[in-house]
């Protein structure tokens, strides 16, 4: 029997979203639209009997309406995957790498695992590596707890295989524990297992808000392979330029919104599908005002701007914890990632007990890497300056003393301190140059450190990183709402 119905009663949906007045995303330069390719990565993950599984696979194939054959090879099956993998994939990587166009890949671990080439050409052509999950399967059946160490297998084998763990998580085929282990395991940015809206959106987790990256099954070329989907490429073209040229229209209108486009190796890898895509990727890139990205660039982007009401240290996951106090210490993450797990509560929501905490991970930390840490640091006005690649913070600091605007005896002085310092000690000297109100007073305590012992300098080096972290908190503070 049906219950009566009370529209008092607790809900966990979410059927308004932003309503009438959604945000204004504020994409980069203006634009009036997002765009974001997502190669889902999967040939070699799918079921099979040599994986393991119970069966063949029967999903998303050529063969429309294929069953799964119990405790039996489907030699037919295996081969469509496995064009995916070897002639799909390269069309694809191509097309987009030819094109200079950023793409996410959503990656199941035992596929990479199995094509170690292909992952290095999406590392190449500098495209995002999100995981798909350990295996190409349907999850809904299983525990949370199975669920949970398939993800933590599939980051183990992703890190291994890629280099680096993933900050972008889509299992696909979902459990309802799938949302609850991806927060849980508290190491990803945002998830993508939703097709709930065209904006990113934050919903309340058990560590804190978690930001959710919206996909698709419409604008996806996984209607190749379903009843009623697409039959040629020219309706795989024409749907998805409406789609587009609506988003477009109602960026122009004030209202820009985020567009995904799904593709599968072995579906859109097939030549005649190919084709249509690449009208696509032009007929886009024929448009002004429009910022084709990654899921991650996009996610960065909507934490920077668009954060939770209320944000607070004690209130953030792992990863978005980092996102934003990872980078306090130069190219030392570890840092913010050992201070968050040893325990974040309350006491760390200002600035100066946030502080004091990863201070005492970092003075914690064994010599070898408290060298490590300082050997990170540049050089002031040293060959990163001159080069341009500094971090925004170390230009910012250094800019604002001049150390980016010299003489050329000027120059040629510091160079000489920077010389003879290294030469001594192994490693740059270190100054907070917020704590001098000229270039002059730095330069002279830059020079009287060269005669200490190399045991004070590193103690006095990680003293002036103390202070150059604590100015960059401050401000990073300032900017949570």
């Amino acid at each position: 029997m049906t219950a009566p119905f009370d529209p008092h009663s607790a809900y966990p949906r979410d059927l308004v979203g932003y309503g009438r007045n959604p945000p204004d995303p504020k994409w980069p330069n203006g634009a009036r639209i997002a765009v974001q390719f997502v190669i889902n990565y999967e040939e070699g993950g799918e079921n099979c009997i040599l994986h393991g599984d119970p069966a063949s696979e029967a999903f998303l194939s050529e063969i429309v309406g294929a069953q799964a054959w119990p405790n039996q090879r489907h030699m037919s099956m295996e081969s469509i995957y496995e064009f995916g993998s070897r002639a799909g994939f390269w069309r694809l990587h191509r097309m987009f790498t030819q094109r200079t166009m950023p793409v996410t890949v959503f990656a199941i671990a035992t596929a990479l695992a199995r094509n170690r080439d292909a992952v290095a050409a999406m590392k190449e052509a500098n495209w995002e590596i999100a995981t798909h999950g350990l295996k190409w399967i349907d999850y809904r059946d299983f525990t949370e707890d199975a669920e949970r160490a398939h993800v933590e297998q599939a980051i183990r084998i992703h890190t291994d295989v890629v280099g680096e763990r993933p900050l972008g998580f889509y299992q696909g085929r979902t459990s309802p524990h799938s949302l609850d282990v991806a927060m849980k395991e508290q190491g990803f940015l945002y998830s993508a297992d939703s097709y709930a809206d065209e904006l990113p959106y934050w919903v309340e987790g058990p560590h804190g808000p978690q930001l959710i990256m919206p996909y698709t099954l419409d604008a996806n070329d996984m209607r190749f392979a379903t009843p009623q989907g697409f039959n040629s490429g020219d309706q795989f073209y024409a749907y998805l330029k409406d789609s587009f040229d609506v988003l477009y229209a109602e960026g122009a209108a004030g209202a820009p919104r985020m567009m995904s486009v799904g593709i599968h190796c072995r579906l859109a890898g097939r030549p005649g599908r190919t084709a249509a895509l690449a009208r696509f990727l032009d007929y886009v890139s024929n448009h002004d005002r429009v910022w084709v990205a990654t899921r991650l660039d996009i996610a960065r982007h909507w934490i920077k701007h668009h954060p939770p009401a209320g944000l607070k240290p004690s209130k953030m996951h792992r990863a978005l914890f980092l996102e934003h106090f990872g980078d306090l210490f130069e190219h030392t993450p570890e840092i913010a990632e050992r201070t968050h797990r040893a325990g974040i509560d309350a006491s760390h929501d200002t600035a100066d007990g946030l502080h004091a905490a990863l201070v005492a991970t970092m003075q914690a930390m064994p010599r070898d890497e408290k060298l490590a840490l300082i050997r990170a640091h540049p050089e002031l006005a040293g060959r990163l300056a001159i080069e341009g690649t500094l971090t925004a913070d170390s230009t910012s600091e250094q800019s604002r003393l001049g150390f980016t605007s010299m003489s050329r005896e000027e120059f040629n002085k510091v160079a000489g301190i920077n010389r003879r310092y290294r030469e001594k000690h192994g490693f740059p000297v270190i100054v907070a140059l917020a704590l001098h109100q000229t270039r002059d007073t730095a330069i002279a305590e830059m020079e009287r450190r060269i005669a200490n012992t190399t045991d004070a300098e590193i103690a006095a080096a990680l003293q002036q990183i103390g202070h150059i972290s604590r100015n960059r908190l401050k401000q990073r503070m300032a900017t949570l709402k």
